[in-house]
Order: structure tokens, then sequence, then C-alpha cells
């Protein structure tokens, strides 16, 4: 079914890993297409929790194609915007995926790649590993990812590692609020799979609806956003998930106020 990439599912876990090894998992259309694919794919079982997007051997993702790049030389503006679509369709589909996201980024996320460990909820990185948006060093301008970036680490941040194009290692990516764990490289799978299975206990509604209500409120004025929020919790009062879990904790509480 997918030819550059694998899916591999350990419920409540479910992990996706770029196999464009010999390319250091470069992102090519087929490859967008793929992971598109896969989140869809994801989203439809209800059995996942957590999903974790990691890349084989030495390299996350060393970002666009090289073959590719040549090819959109000779691309018309439509044939263009078609394509930045794509990617586009891409970056959004992950950033408001309804469950929990988790880059595991090993080597180098540069450009394209480092977009696709930006719109994760939360970034491991090996403390060996390498971050950049290094479009301007050859031309092309960090585009789709720049509206991500400046929401996740503010305007100041994002604006000299975008116009600067410089490699950051995970230590400063860590000190600019990209990158949220950093780990020995020997521990990185066992890390994040901890921190996967323990946030994978979270109600998954709640999970998706906190999710949204991110997404929506940015831009909003205070009193807009106050108004969305406020619905947004009406909203989660009528879930299943949020009935069983007051009366979940009604109970404990219950037990524990009976032993003191």
């Amino acid at each position: 079914m997918y030819q550059l990439l694998t899916i591999t599912k350990s419920h409540p876990l479910a992990t996706i890993t770029m196999t464009r090894e010999e390319k250091r998992n470069a992102l090519s259309p087929e490859l967008i297409g793929e992971l598109s694919q896969a989140f869809d794919e994801l989203a439809g079982d209800e059995d996942v929790r957590v999903v974790i997007l990691t890349g084989q051997g030495n390299t996350f993702s060393a970002g666009a194609d090289l073959e590719y790049i040549q090819k959109i030389t000779e691309f018309g503006p439509e044939e263009n915007l078609a394509d930045s679509r794509r990617l586009r369709d891409l970056l959004w589909k992950i950033y408001t995926f309804p469950r929990f996201t988790i880059a595991q980024v090993h080597g180098a996320a540069l450009a394209g790649g480092c977009g696709l460990a930006t719109v994760c909820d939360v970034i491991f990185a090996a403390d060996d590993s390498k971050f950049g948006y290094t479009e301007t060093g050859i031309g092309f301008i960090p585009a789709l990812v720049s509206v991500f970036l400046v929401r996740k680490i503010g305007e100041q941040h994002a604006r000299e590692l975008l116009l600067s194009a410089r490699r950051i290692t995970a230590e400063e990516a860590y000190s600019l609020g990209l990158v949220q764990y950093v780990v020995p490289c020997g521990s990185l799978a066992e890390s994040v799979q901890a921190y996967a299975m323990q946030v994978s206990k979270n109600s998954p509604s709640a999970i998706a609806l906190t999710k949204s209500l991110i997404a929506a409120q940015h831009g909003m004025s205070l009193e807009a956003g106050l108004e969305y929020a406020a619905s947004m919790n009406a909203l989660a009062r009528g879930t299943e998930d949020t009935k069983k879990g007051i009366a979940a904790f009604l109970n404990r509480s219950s037990k524990d106020s009976s032993k003191s």
C-alpha cells in the first residue's frame, strides 16, 4: 500500500516511519501524498491515540527532494500553486490532526523536513540532531512553515531562523521553544515511547477539542477568543469522556476522604 513509508501499530500508539533512507527521507510529491494518506488512515482508527512521526536511517528528513527541485523550475504559475497547496494541506492536516502527534527527530530536520516536525504537537530530539529552515539559502522562501513557526516560537525568533537559514542544535532549538525534549540519541525511541504511553491515557475527545480550540483561537480578539472558548467548554461537558472522567474523579475523591 505504501512505498515510501511504513505504519506500525502497538495499541494505543502508531508510528509513521519515512523510508526514503537513500534520499535522507527527502520530501517528494509521492512521499507527501503517502504521508497525507497515512494520517487519513490513522484518523479513522479509534484504537490509535498517539501518532509518532520519524525517519528511517540517519536523518529525520532533509527537506525537498533535489531531483524534484530541478523539475519545478519548469513549472508554470498554476502548477506551482497546486504543488504548494499539496504541502500546505499536509502541514495543516498534521497540525489539526485529532490525536496527539510527536515528531521523533534524529540527525537532520531541514527545510520542509523541519516543517513536518514543527507542526507536530511535541518534538523529541536526539542530542545530536540539527534543525534549520534553510530555504532562503537557495532562493526559496519558507512560506508555509512560517505561518506555524511564528505561532510556535514568536515572531522575533522565527524571523531570525527563517531569514538566516542557519542550522541550529537540538539544545538551541529547545531554548527557543521549538523542541520540547532533548534526549541522548541512544534513548530517543525509548523516551518517546514512554512519553507517548503516558499522554495516551488522556481523553481522546478532550485532545481533539483542545487542538481545535488552539488552531481556531489564534488571531481572535480577546473577547472573541473567550466566547469561542466558552462554547467549546460547553461542548466538551456533554461528551461521554467528560462524564466518565468526572465520575471517576468523584469516586477517587470519595475514597480518599473516607481514608482520611
